[in-house]
């Protein structure tokens, strides 16, 4: 349980900084400057506090799904699966400036990460609230692509 825990938040924190090196460069960039935002848009500093909490929970429910278990292919699928959308919708977004592909994008990892949490419940009950942080941030991550889809 410890050992693959930790794998999943090794795996988690390097998707992280690797997602994070389009971000780095996008959000100062004077194209992400001009964008028109939503009003519920939170400071700078809370991006890079949710993230690090959500990639704990998240390893730690992936630990424990992983751990118990028996559709270990569907669990790697759809872990791989919203890593790749996670780590696009950077790219797509901040760096690409395709802002509806970005929307479409985190709507199917928000999709994808709410599919987990309901298919896998049964597995590891109540512990599997350790995704909802995740699916939170996603909501507003998706609205927040929505409103710059829209105004801008």
């Amino acid at each position: 349980m410890i050992l693959r825990t930790t794998i999943f938040l090794i795996l988690n924190f390097t998707a992280l900084a690797f997602g994070g090196l389009f971000t780095s460069e996008g959000v100062p960039s004077e194209w992400y400057l001009s964008l028109l935002k939503a009003p519920w848009t939170p400071p700078g500093w809370v991006f890079g506090f949710a993230w690090s909490i959500i990639m704990i929970c998240y390893g730690f429910y992936m630990g424990f799904l992983y751990n118990t278990n028996s559709k270990k292919t569907t669990i790697i699928i759809l872990y791989v699966l919203q890593l790749f959308l996670n780590i696009s919708w950077n790219q797509v977004f901040f760096k690409f400036h395709y802002v509806l592909l970005g929307f479409i994008v985190i709507s199917l990892l928000t999709i994808t990460v709410i599919f987990k949490l309901f298919f896998f419940y049964k597995a590891i009950k109540l512990k599997s609230f350790l995704i909802l942080p995740y699916i939170f941030w996603l909501i507003i991550a998706t609205s927040l692509n929505g409103y710059i889809l829209i105004y801008n």
